[in-house]
């Protein structure tokens, strides 16, 4: 998961939305708000219970209502990439992978409890696992997957992975499903054991990133940087379908009640496709969205999409570190995008 920056202060500005004709997938932007404030920026959760949107910002965690508005912010979460939420202990947690920490906060009054140190390198995707009451870190650079005891803090393991870890999924059930991007593979931790049960290759899906999970059909949806979403069964590991997508995707999502697949794809789209059957699916429309919205969350409820970017500006020059720099991010152009039916 790649973290995006930007610098300004933070400001609410509605841009004024043309009508269009309704899309074949019901999606349309209904809310386009600029934000602003220091930070980059990497998952986005989505608090059901709540009704609330946690976002990464690099060195601070923001949070907003359902409709855009900030209610809170949690600071010092240094290199934040991911939110989990363990909704049963009045509990979130943040991945800090430039601290290489976990921060533990209330989530009825987003105060910090403690920090804990994971023991790993770039702690970056972060799970709650409601069978075993335990957060996963799964940390970039050590290629591991750190566990904490949820209630009480304290490590409970580690455990070794084949490669760079990135998006996983949890069946509430004891198993949990993680992308191993640069071996473009599928792991199954017992989470229970600590262990690695099963690896299983992801061909023809390449480097994969997001990854969603229809839980009822032990379906697994993984977002693939060859421009496609690998369908994979959560019994077998076997690749049951591939689904066309955008560019630069780095989050999928699953909506049970309309059977919608979704994509988030940096170039600017937004790919719907419909579940026909477990192993069939049909894409119904590439949303336009907006260059470099590439995470999301989806709201179960109201089945609204929201996705963050901001402006981009000609890239600096490279350097013999960094050969291919990225656009410049303009200042005073976060922007949250909220997608609804």
């Amino acid at each position: 998961m790649v973290c995006l920056c930007a610098a300004a202060l933070f400001r609410i500005q509605a841009s004024p939305l043309q009508k269009v004709a309704p899309s074949p997938s019901g999606y349309r932007l209904s809310k386009k708000l600029v934000l602003g404030g220091e930070g980059g920026w990497d998952y986005l959760t989505f608090d059901a219970r709540r009704r609330r949107v946690f976002i990464s910002r690099g060195t601070h965690t923001l949070v907003v209502d359902a409709a855009g508005k900030k209610v809170g912010d949690i600071p010092n979460t240094q290199g934040v990439h991911g939110i989990a939420l363990a909704q049963e202990l009045n509990r979130g947690f943040t991945s800090n992978g430039r601290a290489n920490t976990v921060t533990i906060f209330e989530l009825s009054s987003l105060k910090t409890i403690r920090e804990v140190d994971v023991k790993g390198q770039n702690p970056d995707a972060i799970l709650y696992d409601s069978a075993s009451r335990r957060v996963f870190t799964f940390n970039g650079k050590s290629h591991d997957a750190t566990a904490i005891d949820a209630k009480t803090g304290e490590i409970a393991g580690n455990i070794p992975l084949d490669g760079k870890p990135e998006f996983p999924q949890a069946d509430g059930v004891g198993h949990i499903f993680v992308n191993i991007e640069d071996k473009s593979e599928i792991s199954e931790i017992d989470s229970n054991t600590l262990k690695v049960v099963n690896t299983w290759p992801l061909a023809p899906c390449q480097e994969p990133s997001g990854l969603a999970f229809d839980v009822a059909h032990k379906r697994l949806f993984a977002g693939c940087d060859n421009r496609m979403m690998a369908v994979v069964d959560a019994d077998s590991g076997k690749v049951v379908a591939t689904i066309p997508i955008g560019d630069g995707v780095d989050a999928n999502a699953f909506d049970p009640e309309t059977g919608f697949v979704f994509a988030s794809c940096g170039e600017g789209t937004l790919t719907v496709a419909h579940q026909d059957t477990p192993d069939k699916y049909t894409v119904v429309e590439n949303v336009p969205t907006q260059k470099g919205a590439r995470t999301m969350a989806l709201d179960l409820k109201t089945h609204a999409v929201y996705l963050v970017t901001a402006g981009f500006g000609p890239p600096p020059a490279p350097t013999t570190a960094d050969p291919h720099p990225r656009p410049a991010i303009l200042p005073d152009s976060f922007t949250l995008l909220i997608f609804t039916k």
